[in-house]
């Protein structure tokens, strides 16, 4: 597993504050080095087509950019976190010199993110083109009427399609970076580096933009406590009416409120922790596949292999070879 070099493209322009935060997100998460977890750590790069120059923010902020748009050479990954919002309504056309700097990198194969409306830029290179793809859902419709080439799917937090990956806004954008980081350097890291930035470890790209939340305020409280004790035994069988009892509610409201808070479905959701685990485990311990299938409560190494192929694309075991002794990911369980 290997971090490799992010390089961030941002618009010339000025910066609006929503936009601060994807920026703010890709900065964290990749600028921040956390040796301790993974060393190497990324290599990130901010890059504009201004250069080494400050660009106006609000609120008297200013960007400085570290590269130019020749920063995007090179790098393992680019992410385009935001577009002028001129751009999305078609008011203005994006820099030509930066969608060609985006489609080198694209042919020398860099990994090409976006966040929210960043989206636009890939779309408008010709990346997107064929693919399915999110932004933010305020913001699809838009992009589905400019781009009828992209499949744009309104519904998701984020769409994993191999070297192409786009999310909705705000934090569906860290929900995505840490999804690179788990593809990067594993499970085990990515749930460290959430649990430092307090912030749920794992929501998989296909849980709902939004939820209409139609019950009281404290249900989500409610379900913590046997969410967490859920997380805890994953090695038992457990069903929607085990939890349900543990939360004191009847199945029919359990898996109501469930559904709300997340998107997902009781069942839906056990299944994606238990993959989670499966994932730590095979990164950090040489248990062998059947006892990682019981632990993490899959039963037999044919269902690991099974729901594992499916999800991730690789066998357990091939997963498992991308960890040798001493890379990030393989710390003690």
């Amino acid at each position: 597993m290997s971090a490799g070099t992010v390089a961030v493209a941002v618009i010339d322009d000025d910066v609006p504050m929503w936009d601060l935060y994807e920026l703010g997100v890709v900065c964290t998460v990749f600028g921040i080095p956390h040796h301790d977890l993974a060393d190497p750590w990324y290599d990130l790069r901010v890059c504009s087509a201004g250069g080494d120059v400050s660009q106006p923010g609000p609120f008297g902020l200013t960007l400085r950019a570290s590269h130019g748009l020749e920063g995007l050479e090179g790098a393992d990954t680019v992410i385009v976190p935001s577009v002028p919002e001129a751009c999305i309504d078609g008011g203005r056309e994006l820099p030509g010199e930066l969608l060609e700097a985006l489609r080198r990198a694209a042919d020398s194969g860099a990994r090409m993110v976006s966040l929210c409306a960043g989206a636009f830029a890939l779309a408008a290179a010709g990346i997107l083109d064929g693919r399915r793809a999110t932004a933010h859902w305020m913001h699809t419709e838009a992009l589905a009427r400019r781009h009828p080439s992209v499949r744009v799917d309104d519904s998701v937090l984020y769409v994993d399609d191999g070297d192409v990956l786009t999310s909705a806004g705000v934090t569906a954008g860290l929900d995505l970076c840490l999804h690179l980081v788990r593809r990067d350097l594993g499970a085990h890291v990515a749930n460290q580096l959430a649990r430092r930035l307090v912030v749920p470890a794992h929501r998989p790209g296909g849980q709902a933009q939004y939820v209409d939340v139609s019950v009281p305020e404290a249900d989500d409280d409610s379900l913590a406590p046997v969410l967490h004790w859920a997380r805890e035994h994953l090695d038992r069988p457990l069903s929607v009416e085990d939890l349900a009892a543990r939360a004191g509610m009847s199945s029919r409201t359990f898996f109501r409120r469930l559904q709300a808070a997340t998107g997902t479905t009781p069942l839906q959701w056990l299944l994606v922790q238990r993959l989670a685990r499966a994932q730590s485990l095979l990164e950090s311990t040489a248990l062998s596949v059947e006892r990682v299938s019981e632990l993490s409560g899959l039963g037999t190494s044919a269902n690991l292999r099974r729901h594992f192929t499916l999800h991730f694309g690789v066998t357990p075991t091939d997963y498992r070879r991308s960890f040798p002794p001493g890379a990030p990911g393989a710390a003690a369980a």
